[in-house]
């Protein structure tokens, strides 16, 4: 008679082992986590590119530059010959190691030297906001879920009040106002143009999406009986906070990261493309993908590039998240066990 045995023993292995064996063997996890290595590592690489390959200032403009390709001398930005030949059309892309191998924008800036600093400021503006969001919503959770009463119903009302607001007109709105007088409260200080305007802006509005289904998961962990055993026995409020709320409370926090990252790159790079997100000289793939708009139909590689870089890293994240969800699933485990 055949016996089937699990695939490893739950019993003998803590439930953090078995979930990261778990993400190692997804193959989900491998891919994903080796795009965002590949994107990162590119991204991070932008001064080395900028100073030894490209050998130009992406953030400076080269109305009258040149560039010798194959041994000829030709202009950064050339006399259009298109319909009235009026304006110009920057050099296209040269696909060889060096200086404009994707091209030029229309200010003679190459292209792929700002793509890779534009890179460098969405996913840290990104990764920032999303800090902020999980940090900010899970202390708002807690508190709200484990206090309950007067204190829970003041942060929900807080709360049901910016979900109210659709997030990118909040976004948009918040952006317009302080994008001109910065933000000032107490000893915190953000200068208008700052880029950690935009990560404060977006780490804010994306605070109730997560607080909310923490303070749920709170709740219904007040009514577990190891925490009213703690409660009993005279624990203070910040040894079961430490001890019983967060402890059950961070895997949902861990799935929320990769979400919460493509979510808060998306909206940087949609604020960017409207002017109000990060601001000239600094560069993001949203302003690239503003830049390369006038360029759509004569050189549209100035404005597919970025956009490529926001699927690719975007999509990464979410298989990355599916795949920590399913890591974390006890209910998952089981079934993938037999």
């Amino acid at each position: 008679m055949t016996t089937h045995e699990p695939a490893f023993d739950l019993s003998s292995e803590s439930p953090g082992k078995i979930a990261l064996r778990t993400l190692v063997r997804d193959r989900r996890s491998w891919v994903a986590s080796t795009m965002l290595v590949i994107v990162v590592a590119l991204t991070l690489a932008a001064p080395l590119y900028a100073s030894l390959v490209s050998k130009t200032d992406p953030f400076v403009s080269t109305i009258n530059g040149t560039v010798v390709l194959d041994g000829v001398e030709v202009q950064v930005l050339q006399q259009s010959t298109e319909g009235l030949r009026l304006g110009v059309n920057p050099i296209g892309p040269t696909w060889k190691i060096g200086p404009y191998f994707l091209g030029a924008d229309n200010q003679g800036r190459d292209v792929a030297a700002r793509l890779l600093y534009g890179g460098t400021n969405t996913l840290l503006i990104g990764f920032s906001a999303a800090a902020l969001t999980l940090i900010v919503a899970t202390i708002v959770g807690v508190i709200a879920g484990y206090s309950g009463k007067i204190i829970d119903s003041v942060i929900s009302r807080i709360l049901d009040v910016i979900w109210a607001f659709p997030v990118y007109l909040l976004s948009i709105s918040l952006s317009v106002v302080l994008l001109t007088s910065g933000f000032k409260w107490g000893p915190l200080s953000l200068e208008a143009g700052s880029l950690y305007l935009p990560i404060f802006i977006i780490g804010l509005v994306y605070v109730p999406y997560v607080a909310r289904p923490i303070r749920g998961q709170v709740l219904a962990l007040r009514e577990r009986e190891f925490v009213k055993a703690a409660i009993g026995g005279g624990a203070k409020n910040s040894t079961i906070i430490f001890r019983e709320i967060l402890p059950n409370v961070i895997p949902s926090v861990l799935v929320f990261i990769p979400l919460m990252v493509s979510l808060a790159m998306l909206t940087e790079s949609a604020l960017s493309f409207l002017s109000i997100g990060v601001q000239p000289p600094d560069a993001s793939w949203g302003t690239i993908i503003k830049d390369g708009l006038g360029l759509l139909y004569t050189r549209p590689i100035v404005a597919l590039t970025p956009g490529l870089f926001i699927v690719i890293t975007a999509v990464s994240l979410n298989l990355l998240g599916d795949a920590v969800r399913d890591a974390l699933d006890p209910k998952a485990r089981l079934r993938g066990a037999f």
